[in-house]
């Protein structure tokens, strides 16, 4: 999950990420976030369907099958938490993974 996260993020930011890790109460909040184009609001949900890369000009090489965001959704549902897009501070994509923390 981590790694289809980072990538993603590497994929796509102009210069920069950041991965921060904290604890809200029974919860552990990983996000990842990035300085690059960013997810469109209404596109959102979508990046986390199979196969979806909202770039289609990007060749599958360099863009990867669209099957990264749908794995982590996946892995982080099964064990219990959630995982989101949004906007981060730097302008870009910010992945938000939040997991039941013991």
């Amino acid at each position: 999950m981590l790694g289809n996260l980072l990538d993603n993020a590497r994929r796509h930011a102009a210069r920069t990420v950041e991965v921060s890790l904290r604890r809200d109460g029974p919860t552990a909040v990983l996000a990842v976030c990035d300085d690059g184009p960013g997810v469109p609001p209404e596109q959102r949900e979508r990046v986390f369907e199979r196969f979806v890369r909202l770039d289609d000009a990007r060749s599958r090489d360099d863009g990867g099958a669209g099957l990264g965001l749908a794995i982590c959704r996946d892995v982080v549902t099964r064990h219990g938490g959630t995982v989101t897009a949004g906007t981060s501070a730097l302008g870009g994509a910010r992945f938000e993974a939040r997991l039941p923390a013991p």
